[in-house]
């Protein structure tokens, strides 16, 4: 993708890959003064993991794309935070006995929660438009926005769900197409909840909405005693509250497909007697650590926080923008292996960028027209990533286009400060590349050399004038 076609790319409307229907398909929204998305946050009893990252980073492309497009006024983009779960609760029973029982979920997740929200703008993410906590939404509020009680008991009079034994199941034989985003046949279902179902079940695909708590556990009171919620029902208020009955956009993590979106649609769905939740569903892929699946028993468990401030991986600090480009070289809906190595290629080719972004100076351009085609294509950020390279090996003398890649890169998410040099990572380079020239291997020698000067750090050989030895030193260049 040219200078010349990144300025005259024609934008066609968007097209998305629904996971409903498993084909990529036109963007119509149902309001385009009122563009509507809902995302699945992550559960703030821990820090944030870079599995994280993804939806938050992937989903905040598409918001500003669709800013882009209709207007910043006219999208409202709605991203949960889950602080109802089993083990919060306990904590905060134990923890603030003496509290009500949603502040004292806030008091124990309060920091988890604000550094999840450090960690995602650190990562280049705008705020959403609403950030609802599921607490919140548990019992009927004075505002009349939706809740997950008067939700259970709409199903409950609609025929979709019934009591046994102090829980409130819904009831998945009284859906006719439950199951149709999974593709699962219902005897294939296993419920899904986040606390524990007995056999106490009409089917085994039943799910909990409600369950009993115990006078030792913490609960919320409602029709059917004092309890706790289940898993799905939360996202099926918070989505109807800020958004209605019948949305356009639900996105989140390919894990996330069975059981909760599954249930999601269906709790919402026959709550409101409607046809779908939402009119087009998008799923990030899978990621992988060094090509292993991220688990703490391997010891590649990593947090968002950890990747920022520590040096637990790769031996080093990571700057948030360069989290989020290694997370956007691989499309949305692919598997990632987030590795060392796919963090330094983003490293050297965000430095490149910025570099010829500083050709610029003060003029300015619009974003792209050749981007917007591009991202407009289910967000096919590669194509997009080619052409501002291009763009970048163009900027030499060329204001244009310099300035051009300035706006892409505004556009996307990354700033325009000059990159950071890390200076233990240049005397490791020059110390290798010492080394080199010690047993006259000239080749990687020039290599180490071409590789710096490509990050904007330019060597300058002398000789020490006690020693006569070698000494290499350097300085940025711009």
């Amino acid at each position: 993708m040219s200078d010349s076609m990144m300025k005259s790319g024609a934008f066609r409307g968007l097209r998305l890959t629904n996971t409903l229907t498993r084909t990529k398909e036109d963007f119509v929204p149902i309001d385009p003064q009122n563009v509507r998305m809902y995302v699945c946050g992550p559960t703030v009893y821990d820090f944030a993991h870079i599995g994280n990252a993804r939806p938050a980073i992937v989903f905040d492309v598409l918001f500003r794309l669709l800013r882009h497009v209709y207007g910043a006024d006219a999208v409202t983009y709605v991203r949960n935070l889950t602080d109802l779960d089993d083990k919060i609760n306990a904590r905060a029973l134990r923890d603030f006995p003496d509290l009500p029982l949603n502040e004292a979920i806030r008091r124990v997740t309060e920091k988890t929660a604000n550094q999840y929200q450090a960690d995602v703008k650190a990562l280049g993410c705008l705020e959403p438009t609403v950030e609802p906590r599921a607490t919140e939404f548990v019992q009927p509020r004075a505002d009349g926005r939706a809740d997950m009680i008067t939700l259970i008991l709409s199903l409950i009079e609609r025929g979709h769900a019934y009591e046994a034994q102090g829980e409130v199941l819904f009831d998945t034989g009284s859906m006719e197409d439950y199951g149709q985003l999974s593709k699962r046949n219902l005897d294939e279902q296993q419920a899904g909840a986040r606390v524990e179902v007995e056999a106490h079940k009409k089917s085994p695909g039943d799910f909990v909405l409600w369950k009993a708590s115990s006078a030792e556990e913490p609960g919320w009171y409602s029709p059917w005693g004092r309890g706790r919620p289940g898993w799905h029902i939360e996202c099926s208020a918070m989505a109807s509250a800020y958004l209605g009955e019948v949305f356009d956009i639900h996105g989140g993590g390919l894990d996330l497909i069975f059981p909760h979106h599954e249930n999601e649609i269906a709790q919402s769905r026959c709550a409101h007697g409607t046809d779908v939740m939402a009119n087009y569903w998008m799923h990030n892929g899978f990621l992988q650590v060094e090509g292993q699946k991220m688990s703490k028993s391997l010891g590649n468990f990593f947090t968002i926080q950890e990747l920022l401030a520590t040096e637990n991986f790769g031996g080093r600090k990571w700057p948030g923008e360069v989290l989020r480009l290694a997370m956007l070289m691989t499309h949305y809906r692919e598997p990632i292996d987030f590795s060392v190595r796919k963090l330094e290629e983003a490293e050297n080719t965000l430095r490149k960028w910025k570099r010829a972004a500083d050709g610029a100076g003060e003029a300015e351009a619009e974003v792209p027209a050749g981007l917007v085609a591009a991202l407009s294509d289910d967000l096919a950020t590669s194509s997009v990533f080619q052409g501002m390279s291009q763009l970048a090996g163009e900027a030499a003398g060329n204001v244009d286009a310099a300035a051009s890649l300035k706006a892409a890169l505004l556009f996307l998410g990354f700033g325009l400060d000059a990159a950071e040099v890390d200076e233990s990572e240049v005397a490791k380079f020059i110390a290798e590349r010492l080394a080199f020239i010690a047993a006259k291997n000239w080749a990687e020698a020039d290599r180490i050399r071409d590789e710096l000067l490509a990050q904007g750090v330019q060597l300058k050989d002398g000789k020490d004038p006690v020693s006569g030895e070698r000494v290499t030193t350097w300085e940025v260049k711009r």
